[in-house]
């Protein structure tokens, strides 16, 4: 807890859930009228949280409830069904998924099961299908042989290109993928109505984001910019409190841009690879991860400035 610099101010929205059969801590934060973030840890993947290390979204209509991203196992999803219903006894009718990443996804046959339509970009569905063997060797190592049981690889069977918008209970939804950000599929969900962004692992608060090899740190700000210009007045990001855009501004855009600026001149003063880590990046020490991810992202960036 002594991580999160706006736990203050938002203590009071959060519900504190866990479920003995899951041993896991989830937390529930109340966005807007019938809209919520489900909070999970900022850490790496453990038995204990079965992959859930993300933040997921969701908006309860009268006609059902649309989940933002459902869980990173079977039983993570699982744990996630088991929240909702403490708030809501309206069924779980459609699941977005807003990236490749395995929070994203892998969670979705527990929820096909149960009736759920799943909605998908073709590209985060593309990478999914080359990267399932990988997050399934990594979620074995993470959270064990019984945290992945169930878990099978389901996709999507609504897919789109660019944009998809649709209503539900009076609600209206509006998905974007515009780019490769965190991952090559990310896409972010708009509800203008209540003016709430979903972003996925578009924006990152209160712990580091990650620039991969499956990222790319120039259409990721590109993408960033084209989300925030809804100006949305909240922020359900994809690891972090739900929060506000000035947050998630300094926790993601600024990075981004400070790091890749930072790395190119470094190698405009003939830096080289092997010294990357002379990149001074203490202006965000604060955020959780720094010391294992910072040096990361900066080798990654330099990589991609060297191809650009």
């Amino acid at each position: 807890m002594k991580y999160f610099r706006y736990l203050p101010t938002l203590l009071s929205l959060l519900i504190p859930f866990s479920q003995s059969f899951a041993n896991e801590k989830l937390q529930l934060q109340k966005v807007a009228d019938n809209v919520y973030a489900i909070v999970g840890e900022l850490g790496n993947r453990t038995p204990g949280n079965l992959g859930n290390n993300a933040t997921f979204g969701v908006v309860i209509t009268t006609e059902g409830v649309v989940l933002i991203d459902p869980g990173g196992t079977y039983k993570g999803a699982e744990a996630i069904h088991q929240l909702i219903k403490s708030i809501t006894d309206v069924p779980i009718s459609t699941v977005i998924n807003t990236g490749g990443q395995d929070h994203r996804w892998l969670g979705n046959g527990y929820f096909k099961e149960h009736g759920a339509k799943l909605i998908a970009s073709k590209k985060a569905v593309e990478d999914q299908k080359a990267r399932a063997q990988d997050q399934f060797i990594m979620l074995g190592t993470l959270v064990g042989d019984e945290g992945l049981k169930g878990t099978d690889a389901v996709y999507a069977e609504q897919k789109f290109d660019d944009k998809l918008a649709f209503e539900l209970g009076g609600v209206k939804f509006e998905i974007s993928h515009t780019g490769q950000a965190h991952t090559p599929g990310d896409s972010f969900v708009w509800l203008p109505q209540k003016k709430v962004m979903f972003t996925g692992d578009i924006v990152y608060t209160q712990r580091m984001l990650r620039v991969g090899s499956h990222s790319n740190s120039k259409s990721w700000i590109n993408v960033y910019q084209t989300m925030a210009a809804y100006k949305p007045e909240h922020i359900v990001p994809g690891h972090g409190q739900a929060t506000d855009l000035a947050t998630a501004n300094a926790d993601t855009y600024d990075y981004l841009v400070f790091l890749r600026e930072s790395v190119s001149a470094f190698i405009e003063n003939g830096g080289d690879i092997t010294e990357i880590s002379s990149v001074d990046q203490t202006n965000f020490n604060h955020l959780l991860n720094y010391k294992t991810l910072a040096g990361r992202n900066a080798q990654q960036v330099f990589t991609e400035l060297e191809w650009e």
